[in-house]
């Protein structure tokens, strides 16, 4: 059967040493002109931030869960399932899956396989819905580099088991993956 194509970003689904799945915050910056989507990859910036990521950035610090503010037009509490951009409130707080244990379910944009678990493979798309606040990102298929050092964002460790999006011989399969050895900010030894 042919799998669903409708990317929704990276969703945390478990934790490899079966721990429970948190999230930290993370400051946006006032004013950031770039909308951030729920199940987006976000990276690190300086001053203990976060940033939209774009694929091969090494400053990954983890997917968005969304955004908590005090609206600048009308003075009230918000939390938003993403960050509209060009948001001018200094309280900006954003939910950040950072632990690089987590496991993450992604659709394919092309037809994966398990043949590709343990490849590196980045992702593609920074977009999503306003509608909804869902992102559109996906694994980049192409990108599967098994066997090589070569970096990738993630690494796929197998093949869904969502019974809508589990078909190796089609497009858009979903997978699991979780974030690269050099590719994660608690993965790497330098500073951001």
């Amino acid at each position: 059967m042919a799998n669903k194509d409708a990317a929704f970003g990276f969703r945390p689904t478990r934790h490899l040493t079966g721990g429970q799945i948190r999230a930290e915050e993370y400051a946006i910056a006032a004013n950031y002109n770039t909308a951030i989507y729920n199940g987006q990859v976000v990276g690190a910036v300086a001053a203990g931030g976060i940033a939209i990521a774009s694929a091969g950035d090494t400053q990954n610090a983890g997917v968005f869960g969304g955004v908590f503010y005090t609206d600048p037009t009308t003075s009230k509490p918000t939390w938003s399932n993403y960050y509209p951009a060009d948001t001018n409130a200094s309280d900006l707080k954003a939910t950040v899956y950072t632990d690089p244990m987590i496991v993450f379910e992604a659709q394919h944009d092309e037809t994966g396989t398990a043949a590709m678990n343990h490849a590196n493979l980045d992702f593609v798309g920074t977009s999503g819905s306003a509608i909804n606040g869902q992102s559109s990102s996906e694994i980049d298929t192409s990108t599967a580099n098994a066997g090589s050092s070569a970096g990738g964002n993630f690494k796929q460790i197998g093949i869904s088991t969502d019974p809508d999006n589990s078909d190796t011989g089609s497009a858009n399969a979903n997978a699991y993956v979780t974030f690269s050895t050099g590719e994660h900010i608690h993965k790497l030894v330098t500073a951001v």
